[in-house]
């Protein structure tokens, strides 16, 4: 037990070493021209060892906000960990990804706040997919990840189905899905991409394909009672995380979403590719920051009855609704423009959606709430005169249009709906606001997740369907030049919804509220800075029922 008697909680995030090949991305944008202090850019220039950080996550706990553990990974070095699953249930492995390394870790939480790797699956096992995102852990334990890029070697690839696609090579298009067993083993791997050609205008692949296809997987989520998988397709890796120097055609940032039939889980398939919809403010002349551009996250419904989903872009700005699943050929629409949120986060800017650089989606266990965090825009992403925007964590309620199932009405057509919200009953309306680095633009989170763990009268932790805290990682990916300062933070959640930073939450070395990874040495040695990506609340077998 925890001081005082109360059973720990702990917030487990994914992190990886910072070096020199993060540090001088902005230089290296901006060639040619002089390197500037290049002594401080290379501080932390030796790689050194990714790890997984255990931080006190109890609250009323003395050591509230303390790392208090590290299990580091190799011998791979710069995987630059990326996400884990979305939410954590007691008996569940941690699956985690890297996304340049293309390995897959699971760990053994059972026994915080110690950990264990109980496998890895190194890129030759997983030959038709490469740079992992997200993973899903399935009921029987086993979790299905997106594997964002192509087949490791160019050409044919064959999955274990038998089915065939031809591939741009690693970081390139068609991406996968794989589905891992708890000993990391690749048990399926399953190809996005379709056996038709996709839109060649939308769907833009470097080098070409003979079947163009904007199959690269991202965001998933799973509904096992429907028999159903959602994943969002964001963009062809290889360009945008791999290259910072070049500005790669918008047309490779994709507009799509499939929606499959897991209802043999050893042979998922897709079963619609769905384009969606450009929105009132989509330029033919600006097509980067179009309302459907960049598809990164996608959250489903939870409860019996409800088979809707949500989805989110990138450089859009903007979120899309369907309201079942399970449909042979859905239709999204917009419900929301970031624009109605962002402007309270950020009460200086009016037109917060393009390019906001969202990132995290998630409904509510009680399907009432969606909370997205968003980064905000760099200052001149939309013009000279573009002053960017700050960053933050906004909830919506979404209840009403759950509820309506296949009847709603919200749909964003008009300039007010862009900045007020939209003009249907049932069109999701601010709840919660917070901005997080208030003062500074394009600095808030990439990532967020739920406590659903809450402490009951018998002492232990217990599954909650009101969940009362949001943590959220500041960090994107260094190498896109969208890097972040690297801190961890909580948001609390009132009764009546709103948000607002929780100022215990404090780092131990600093005393500033946020965990800064920023710091000389962690439990596995004197590494320096690190850059969380990910987290989950997790509690050890022992504590929770």
């Amino acid at each position: 037990l925890a001081d005082e008697g109360k059973r720990p909680e702990y917030l487990v995030v994914w992190a990886g070493d910072e070096n020199v090949a993060d540090t001088v991305v902005p230089d290296v944008k901006n060639l040619p021209g002089s390197l500037a202090n290049t002594t401080e850019k290379v501080r932390n220039a030796l790689p050194g060892p990714d790890f997984m950080a255990v931080v006190d996550a109890t609250q009323g706990s003395p050591t509230y906000g303390k790392v208090v553990n590290t299990a580091t990974v190799g011998p791979l070095v710069e995987n630059e960990p990326h996400h884990m699953q979305y939410s954590w249930r007691k008996g569940d492995k941690i699956y985690a990804g890297g996304l340049y390394s293309a390995a897959t870790y699971v760990f053994d939480v059972s026994k915080l706040p110690a950990l264990s790797l109980s496998g890895i699956s190194l890129p030759s096992q997983t030959l038709c997919g490469s740079v992992p995102d997200a993973y899903w852990v399935l009921n029987d334990g086993t979790a299905y990840g997106t594997y964002m890029g192509g087949p490791v070697v160019p050409g044919p690839c064959t999955y274990t189905n038998g089915e065939v696609r031809t591939g741009n090579g690693f970081a390139g298009t068609p991406g996968a899905v794989v589905r891992f067993g708890p000993d990391g083993k690749n048990l399926v791997e399953a190809p996005a991409a379709t056996t038709t050609a996709e839109d060649p205008k939308q769907c833009l692949n470097m080098p070409s394909l003979g079947k163009p296809s904007c199959a690269n997987p991202h965001g998933i989520q799973v509904r096992e009672d429907l028999n159903a998988m959602v994943t969002s397709d964001y963009a062809e890796p290889r360009t945008i995380i791999l290259d910072p120097v070049k500005a790669p055609s918008p047309y490779l940032r994709r507009p799509t979403v499939r929606t499959w039939d897991i209802s043999d889980l050893n042979h998922p398939k897709v079963k619609a590719v769905s384009y969606l919809p450009t929105g009132p403010r989509s330029s033919a002349t600006d097509p980067l920051h179009n309302e459907n551009r960049a598809v990164m996250e996608t959250t489903v419904t939870n409860l019996p009855g409800h088979k809707g989903a949500f989805a989110m872009t990138m450089q859009g700005g903007a979120i899309f609704y369907i309201p079942d699943i399970t449909s042979d050929e859905p239709v999204w629409k917009e419900v929301f423009d970031n624009t109605a949120a962002m402007k309270l986060i950020d009460p200086a800017v009016t037109n917060g959606g393009p390019s906001d650089n969202g990132g995290w989606l998630q409904t509510s266990p009680d399907d009432t709430k969606l909370y997205h965090a968003v980064i905000g825009r760099k200052p001149g992403a939309l013009g000279k005169d573009d002053p960017g925007t700050a960053g933050g964590v906004f909830t919506l309620d979404i209840s009403q249009l759950v509820e309506a199932g296949d009847d709603f009405d919200c749909s964003i057509e008009t300039k007010d709906e862009i900045e007020n919200g939209g003009a249907g009953a049932d069109c999701p309306s601010v709840l919660g606001h917070v901005a997080i680095n208030p003062g500074s633009k394009a600095s808030g989170p990439h990532w967020g997740a739920l406590d659903n763990l809450e402490i009951g009268a018998d002492g232990f932790y217990h599954e909650t369907d009101q969940p009362t805290r949001v943590a959220t990682a500041n960090y994107f990916v260094a190498r896109t030049g969208l890097d972040g300062d690297h801190r961890v933070c909580i948001v609390d959640e009132a009764d009546d919804g709103s948000l607002a930073l929780d100022e215990g939450f404090r780092d131990e070395n600093s005393g500033q509220p946020c965990i800064n990874f920023n710091r000389k040495s962690w439990p596995h040695g004197a590494f320096g800075n690190a850059k969380p990506h990910s987290m989950l609340f997790v509690a050890a077998d022992d504590d929770i029922k």
